[in-house]
């Protein structure tokens, strides 16, 4: 059986891991503060979920997911995520993570960051542009005409054919926006970007989920390299 591990498991990363649970994963999860501080979410999640270190969860790990807070992204494990696939949730929010020299002038994106910090892994970019009660509550069957669609970037075929495989597996339709450079297509302060998976005139905190399908979701695409190329 497949391993996701999931290095952070704040919300987006026990939610991922419960999505995954229930579609027949294994998971193993950590944190920065240890595993025994993970005992009650393990708990929760049954028989198919441990918690570890950060660098066992790597090593332990089929397809991994980065999400910790992206200041932390150094902290990542390198050597044990040698040739795995690894799912980058993260997006720069400078008032937390500080300003970043190459995200503000634009020369690179934030998966490309990891990319650069993990060279001989395979990072896709994804679950990024959802609010978390959303991406909780939006999973369909295949086939599924309310079924949601997430964006991805990556610049390996296999990597987005697994990535693909998982989010199929867990609920989702994937939309393949290129490669890693065009992640800043699905990015904060994109159109693409929680939006698509809300009810249009609601806010925060109330945002009904409401489905995103693959034309709702290439359209925002659209409208969003517009707006960046306009800017």
């Amino acid at each position: 059986m497949t391993t996701i591990g999931l290095i952070g498991s704040g919300n987006i990363g026990s939610t991922v891991a419960r999505l995954a649970v229930d579609a027949g994963y294994d998971v193993v999860l950590s944190n920065s503060r240890g595993p025994e501080t993970l005992s009650d979410l393990v708990n929760k999640l049954g028989p198919r979920a441990r918690a570890a270190t950060a660098a066992e969860a790597a090593e332990a790990a089929d397809i991994a997911v980065v999400t910790l807070p992206l200041k932390n992204y150094r902290q990542v494990p390198v050597e044990a995520l040698h040739g795995k696939v690894v799912i980058d949730t993260n997006n720069y929010y400078p008032d937390r993570d500080g300003h970043i020299a190459e995200l503000d002038d634009e020369s690179t994106t934030t998966s490309e960051l990891l990319q650069a910090h993990l060279p001989d892994a395979h990072v896709v970019k994804g679950f990024n542009n959802i609010y978390v009660d959303h991406l909780a509550s939006l999973g369909r069957p295949s086939g599924d005409p309310d079924r949601s669609t997430l964006p991805i970037a990556a610049d390996d075929a296999y990597a987005k054919e697994t990535v693909r495989q998982f989010l199929d597996d867990i609920g989702f339709d994937t939309l393949d926006a290129g490669p890693l450079a065009e992640g800043w297509r699905f990015q904060r302060d994109t159109a693409a970007y929680v939006t698509p998976y809300a009810v249009p005139g609601t806010s925060y905190p109330d945002w009904p989920a409401r489905p995103a399908t693959r034309t709702d979701l290439v359209q925002s695409a659209l409208d969003a390299a517009q707006r960046y190329r306009d800017m």
